[in-house]
């Protein structure tokens, strides 16, 4: 774990996110040009395609929203260095053996979900996140997911 930095993690995170980001607005923007495009215009009162695709565009802009707020809760993170007998909280980057298989998690407010430079960013209403919380190096514990009982061993926090 001692390859990893958080520095780098976050730097990679906010970038995927912002492509991310970049891609919906040009879909957002595609898809409301379409909208309000003449041939989108309803033939009669059974066609709906405008009225479809402006819904399409509200909620592609919403995403859009969504992720650059994300991208801004990313921002402002605080990276603290957590040490053995610290509890896991935002900014940790936790080791931790699931199955007696490695993970590297990162506690982050949002962006949950991504792999990136071999961490996944765990947000901490996820199960597994809110799982880890207050957990210290050490700790052990089992959570179902999936419909299977797993064993997590938490072995280093950063």
């Amino acid at each position: 774990m001692d390859a990893v930095n958080k520095d780098a993690l976050l730097r990679a995170a906010i970038a995927h996110l912002e492509a991310e980001a970049e891609t919906l607005r040009s879909a957002a923007e595609a898809t409301r040009a379409g909208a309000t495009h003449e041939e989108s215009r309803p033939e009669n009162d059974k066609d709906t395609r405008g009225l479809e695709a402006s819904y399409l565009a509200r909620g592609q802009a919403k995403r859009v929203e969504e992720t650059l707020e994300a991208i801004t809760r990313l921002r402002f993170l605080d990276l603290r260095d957590f040490d053995a007998n610290d509890e896991i909280d935002l900014g940790a980057l936790v080791s931790v053996l699931v199955d007696d298989a490695p993970r590297t998690y990162f506690l982050v407010p949002a962006g949950g979900g991504l792999e990136v430079e071999g961490a996944i960013l765990l947000n901490p209403a996820s199960p597994v996140g809110r799982a880890l919380l207050g957990k210290c190096a050490g700790d052990e514990f089992e959570l179902k997911l999936a419909g299977r009982v797993r064993v997590h061993e938490v072995v280093a926090i950063r």
